[in-house]
């Protein structure tokens, strides 16, 4: 199949292209948000970039969007309008922004277009309404079994800590701080220590790092932190124990599904998760223990293979369904 998708969430797209189809990423002159194709990433062949202005001559057989401004934009300049011309689905990658239980998805009053919550979490918070609503869980490329722990030091990687305050569980790592010195990767956090009032020493700002490097950086931490309140899933979380590494959670969104117990710790008592910390970074043994729990669990419920079992079956039926629409619809044409 070609597969029409936007550059838009890395992560995910890292697992997506990875699959047995030909995806279609357009790109711009300036190489922005609606443009950005590969962005240098190491991605197979089929990863193939599309001039946004040769769409129209492209032969496109499933769109996939993950913006509501991306149903105008691939009608503009398909020349097909996604759902009725062309088969298509809608990815929602996150959690409801405004109303936690009750907003009511862009997509929702609609039935040809459907969408695919990638946590079960999402479908449940979501009202999704008539639209055909699916879960297909995340997968991730498997770093491999990179764990050392030789650091007596946390892991964390939160993008944008400032701005997203209590949200991504930044006012919360002062009490990690307090128990050994936290790392964090991502980007925009520069000003986090300054802002929590913690001796940089303590919260030491890495910064955003390329994927291969923030994995063997992550590994040489004793434990890994997942701070967030309110997130969809956090693939870095998933990394963190596809690499080994025990992990430290919330109990709140999808995480209750994603970590069990055995690997870490998980919790919506902080304290109880600091506690945990103080523990694996005073035993490496149990931490090495718990890490081995988590990768084995994470191979099993977010390996690549089955993520992409799901999505190949998708995209197959929704072709399939459009060629039958396709040809019924020529059949009473030539009726008329």
């Amino acid at each position: 199949m070609r597969v029409l998708v936007w550059h838009v969430h890395g992560g995910w797209m890292d697992a997506f292209v990875r699959g047995d189809h030909d995806y279609l990423l357009p790109t711009n002159a300036v190489r922005d948000a609606w443009g950005l194709g590969r962005a240098g990433r190491d991605w197979p062949a089929n990863a193939i970039e599309v001039p946004l202005e040769s769409l129209r001559d492209t032969d496109v057989d499933v769109v996939v969007l993950q913006r509501t401004e991306e149903l105008d934009l691939a009608a503009r300049l398909l020349g097909r309008v996604p759902g009725r011309d062309v088969p298509a689905v809608f990815v929602e990658h996150n959690t409801p922004k405004r109303e936690p239980v009750s907003e009511r998805h862009p997509l929702a009053d609609q039935e040809r277009i459907p969408i695919v919550h990638v946590t079960h979490f999402n479908r449940l918070a979501w009202d999704s309404g008539r639209a055909p609503a699916h879960v297909i869980e995340h997968g991730v490329p498997d770093p491999g079994p990179r764990y050392s722990g030789e650091l007596e030091a946390i892991g964390a990687a939160i993008n944008e800590p400032v701005r997203r305050r209590r949200v991504v569980g930044a006012d919360l790592l002062p009490a990690f701080a307090a128990v050994a010195p936290v790392d964090v990767f991502g980007m925009g956090g520069d000003d986090l220590p300054d802002v929590l009032g913690v001796p940089h020493e303590r919260l030491r700002m890495r910064g955003d790092v390329p994927p291969g490097r923030l994995h063997a950086e992550l590994a040489r931490r004793r434990v890994y932190v997942h701070p967030f309140r309110w997130t969809s899933l956090g693939l870095a979380l998933l990394e963190a124990m596809h690499l080994g590494m025990p992990v430290l959670a919330l109990a709140t969104t999808e995480a209750i599904r994603a970590v069990p117990p055995e690997a870490g710790a998980i919790s919506t008592d902080p304290s109880e998760l600091v506690a945990a910390a103080r523990r694996l970074l005073a035993d490496p043994d149990e931490a090495r223990a718990r890490g081995e729990v988590a990768r084995a669990f994470a191979l099993e419920r977010y390996g690549l293979e089955r993520f992409q079992s799901d999505w190949n079956a998708l995209i197959t039926e929704l072709a399939d369904a459009g060629a039958a629409d396709g040809s019924r619809l020529m059949t009473e044409g030539a009726r008329r």
